[in-house]
């Protein structure tokens, strides 16, 4: 009995790894995106790298994302709770006004997701923000009704008066069977026509990551996969509207050495295709990229070959071909520390935000001026 079960889980995990959303024609993505324009020099020149803890919402904290509201206001996302996929793991929110973040408020709860979605959950995780261009917030989160996060599914809110309410969660169809094992960790791209290119990944059976396309209001158009090769999870996306592709810079789940995988999507064949590993260590852990206002990329990771004590920022001016380590945001002596998970954004100012873990206890957030990537030093 044991075996047919086994065998019947591989084949639901092969179907659910081939499958693609729909059949249709992939369409040119780099020339669909909205971009910042291009500013050759930013108003702020000083060295700023300031750094602020985000409020206790539980004993663990984890997975943090951020989104600048349509009024300026920085918001942030998590989740928290006794521990990593415990029931009382709720996705928490806090927003900065004049320097100050708000108590943390649950936006997202099993409770409520098995409420809206007629379905049992166990834990949620991996929240994902953005604002769309006419200003509405939304929210994208994993929920696990069995199993563990290799057979979680997407779960959908969007909120008209910046988070303050939302809409009831949908569940986003993204496989065959079961619609499972489809997961969220990084922001997706905004397109011309209000839709979204959202970075996704699948580790059921193997693993690879994903770009989900959805219209305006979440629905799934359809879906890519991104080259196995090594096994690499949670893509995140950066426009090259100057060669016309999209690159996909991933953390490396394979065996190793492990380093920070490539994947570039070309407008003119439509499809994706590996490239060499960048040559910067990857311990099996998320990474974060962003195109910022003057051209150049910026990357944050984790460069070390086991460990996740030290965080950094990578800089690129020649759309993604070498790097070069521009600060360190945190280093500590003690290798069992854990400064992980960052996401990126650059706000209209200029200023760069990244927020990361925090030993697994708090969230943390660095305000960046551009200026301070030549300084290539830890601050706070």
């Amino acid at each position: 009995m044991k075996s047919m079960i086994a065998r019947l889980l591989l084949l639901l995990a092969v179907l659910i790894a081939v499958w693609r959303v729909t059949g249709r024609e992939v369409e040119p993505l780099s020339s669909r995106l909205i971009l910042p324009a291009i500013v050759t020099a930013l108003p702020n020149s000083q060295s700023i790298n300031r750094q602020t803890f985000l409020p206790k919402a539980a004993v663990s904290a984890h997975a943090a994302t951020a989104a600048i509201l349509a009024d300026g206001t920085l918001a942030c996302a998590w989740f928290a709770g006794s521990r990593e996929g415990a029931a009382d793991v709720a996705i928490y929110l806090s927003l900065q006004q004049n320097g100050v973040w708000s108590p943390p408020r649950a936006i997202a709860t099993p409770q409520q997701t098995a409420s809206d979605t007629a379905r049992m959950i166990r834990k949620v995780g991996n929240p994902v923000l953005i604002t769309d261009a006419v200003g509405r917030l939304h929210l994208w989160y994993v929920s696990t009704s069995l199993g563990g996060w290799s057979t979680s599914a997407i779960n959908y809110r969007v909120s008209d008066d910046n988070g303050t309410t939302w809409s009831r969660a949908k569940r986003l169809y993204t496989a065959p069977v079961l619609n499972m094992s489809t997961l969220v960790r990084l922001p997706p791209l905004l397109l011309a026509d209000g839709g979204f290119a959202l970075p996704t990944y699948h580790e059921l059976a193997t693993k690879h990551g994903e770009l989900l396309r959805l219209t305006r209001d979440g629905t799934v158009l359809d879906k890519s996969r991104l080259p196995l090769g090594h096994a690499a999870l949670q893509p995140g996306f950066a426009a090259l509207p100057e060669t016309g592709e999209l690159l996909a810079l991933q953390r490396d789940a394979g065996n190793g050495p492990r380093r920070v995988s490539v994947a570039r999507f070309s407008d003119a064949t439509g499809s994706w295709s590996a490239r060499p590993k960048l040559p910067i260590p990857n311990p099996d852990s998320s990474v974060a990229l962003l195109r910022l206002h003057d051209g150049g990329l910026l990357l944050a990771c984790n460069p070390l070959v086991g460990g996740r004590y030290r965080l950094s920022l990578w800089h690129s001016w020649d759309q993604g071909a070498t790097w070069r380590e521009a600060l360190v945001v945190e280093d500590s002596a003690d290798k069992s520390a854990e400064f992980s998970y960052p996401t990126l954004l650059q706000d209209r100012t200029g200023m760069i935000h990244l927020v990361y873990t925090w030993k697994r206890q708090l969230i943390t957030h660095r305000l960046i001026s551009p200026a301070a990537l030549s300084a290539g030093a830890a601050g706070g």
